[in-house]
């Protein structure tokens, strides 16, 4: 899935630089000890020849053998040391990428995150991320160490025949323009290998949130093709880049074989006719065979910022969602603080542009204090009202208040923290239980939490449970029945010492007698507090001191039960049907 770029995006050596930027001394001393590594490399050569030399006029050679033997070792203590320190400097640029973007995405607006796919998103925060490593050791340093180890190598075999440079440097331009050729395609395989691992985990993601309904549905076989299907692709087009990266490599590789055997013919040549002696010839082509290291961390590093770039262009475009200000946790409200107030003025609101209005001028005033209860058929806009006010989306037009105040006007930390929500599905997250219940206030103390638990009655099902308050709930709280999620999300809720609570259905899966103790505890908390109720049980609205009817994105009457089951035809209608399965 790809997802559209909102602005011209910086070229992807811009984007790395600026991860790599908190790691650059690091990274610099892991440079340099691979330059040094090089260094020694390159000294192996220049002693070698004057061995040949020293055999050949009769001289010691021990000291030349101990100067080499030093070379060896400081080579591998050097080149295992740089590799530490790079690699330790990598593992710490994706530290740094995965911190920054899922603190992002947990700040996303919610239009984008109902955009996108949160498998894809995933895959950018696991698999994307993780191609930083390579790109920051392979490609950045190994582009910055090899290229200046490959300019000292060059420099030293033209020091050491200049003729014999000239047929290696021609064999390598050779190199370089197929290189030229390969390099845009290994680019472009990578980015939609990339984006095919974002359509797989959207897959899976898919699935697996929906299993036990795939299961029911006997679809495990359907769902198995899908997945194959994007397992298949995702395969595909890496292979594809494999292809690409393959062929580079190997065309490095051949160069070099190339070079190495036009070296041997014509220095052999020139060994023959006197130009230079047997020394010399041997130190170059030794030269021709370190010359393979650098070459090969050239063309390497030049494939992987190809494929980094792609994941760069993928983390950055993730970067570039629409998101709420960064802010900190504003405090609760104290207990005791006045409840809040709220009107709603001639709102009109869409989900999206090509959709069609949800809300249609929608208008009504909630007092501080009290129950007022939201009625109406499906679809009526009912929970995006709720919506609204929590701001996860903005109106299109008309404004909303709370205590006289625009919505826009308010810090969205301050205006959350005013604000106690529950959803019409009670989301429960996968921990303890007590992780659940604190999740909006960890610091409440056991004394409030005590209170609350037996408010909701939730200190039975706490006594029963085998680790109590520190059981583990499940995956999205399957170990939990659909009411006991709905009053751990109630107590979530109450935790926080509201001034607004929504309530979206909260009653809809509870039993009789544990729908009429949380009835009774909804209305002692409407005494202190705002409450605003999606209702679809005639005990709930009957208790409320005004109804909003609301039909087709507005507004239709508002009022008590008794004076809307006379004045409105569809609250009588509502009242009559719907509601009377559960009595009143």
């Amino acid at each position: 899935m790809s997802i559209a770029a909102q602005e011209t995006a910086p070229p992807p050596w811009r984007l790395l630089l600026g991860y790599v930027r908190p790691h650059r001394w690091a990274l610099l001393g892991g440079a340099a000890l691979s330059l040094m590594t090089g260094a020694t490399g390159l000294m192996l050569p220049l002693v070698a020849r004057e061995l040949i030399d020293d055999l050949a006029a009769g001289r010691t050679v021990a000291g030349a053998l101990l100067t080499m033997s030093a070379l060896v070792v400081a080579n591998a203590v050097l080149g295992a040391l740089g590799s530490y320190v790079l690699r330790r400097t990598a593992e710490s640029v994706v530290l740094g990428a995965r911190r920054r973007l899922s603190s992002y995405l947990l700040r996303l607006r919610i239009p984008a995150v109902d955009r996108t796919e949160p498998g894809d998103l995933m895959a950018r925060v696991t698999s994307d991320t993780t191609l930083l490593r390579e790109v920051t050791t392979d490609s950045l340093v190994g582009l910055g160490t090899g290229g200046l180890t490959l300019v000292a190598t060059v420099v030293l075999m033209g020091f050491v025949d200049p003729v014999l440079l000239g047929v290696t440097l021609a064999v390598i331009a050779g190199m370089g323009t197929v290189l030229g050729v390969i390099v845009p395609r290994i680019n472009r395989a990578s980015r939609r290998a990339q984006d095919a691992v974002g359509v797989m985990g959207a897959s899976l993601e898919r699935v697996l949130g929906a299993l036990r309904t795939v299961k029911a549905s006997g679809a495990e076989p359907r769902e198995e093709r899908t997945l194959h299907e994007a397992a298949h692709e995702s395969w595909r087009q890496s292979v594809h880049a494999a292809k690409w990266s393959a062929a580079a490599g190997n065309t490095a590789g051949l160069a070099l074989q190339v070079a190495f055997i036009t070296v041997l013919a014509v220095g052999g040549a020139r060994v023959a006719t006197g130009a230079v002696d047997i020394g010399t010839l041997v130190a170059f082509l030794l030269f021709v065979f370190y010359l393979m290291a650098p070459i090969q961390e050239v063309v390497g590093a030049i494939t992987q910022y190809q494929t980094g770039s792609a994941a760069l262009a993928r983390i950055q475009e993730a970067l570039r969602l629409p998101a709420e200000p960064a802010g900190g946790p504003a405090p609760l409200p104290e207990p005791g603080t006045a409840p809040a107030a709220l009107a709603f003025e001639d709102v009109r609101f869409r989900y999206a542009d090509d959709l069609p209005y949800v809300h249609h001028g929608v208008t009504f005033t909630v007092p501080a204090r009290g129950m007022t209860a939201f009625v109406g058929p499906s679809g009526a806009g009912k929970t995006t009202v709720f919506s609204l006010i929590e701001r996860f989306y903005d109106p299109d037009s008309g404004v909303i208040r709370l205590d006289g105040r625009d919505l826009a006007d308010w810090e969205l930390p301050r205006l959350r923290a005013a604000i106690g929500y529950v959803e019409q599905d009670a989301p429960v997250l996968s921990g303890s239980l007590r992780d659940n219940l604190l999740l909006g206030n960890p610091g409440a103390d056991d004394e409030t939490l005590t209170r609350v638990l037996k408010t909701t009655r939730l200190d039975g099902l706490v006594s029963r449970l085998p680790d109590g308050l520190g059981t583990l709930v499940g995956h999205r709280g399957t170990k939990l029945s659909g009411g006991e999620r709905q009053r751990v999300a109630i107590a979530r809720a109450l935790l926080r010492r509201p001034r607004l609570l929504l309530l979206d259905e909260a009653t809809s899966q509870l039993d009789a007698v544990n729908e009429a103790a949380l009835r009774d505890t909804v209305a002692d908390v409407a005494r202190t507090t705002t409450v605003l109720v999606v209702a679809h049980r005639l005990s709930t609205v009957t208790m409320a001191d005004r109804i909003v009817v609301m039909d087709a994105g507005r507004v239709r009457a508002v009022g008590t039960h008794r004076e809307l089951v006379t004045a409105d035809p569809l609250y009588a209608e509502l009242a009559a049907t719907q509601f009377l399965a559960t009595g009143g």
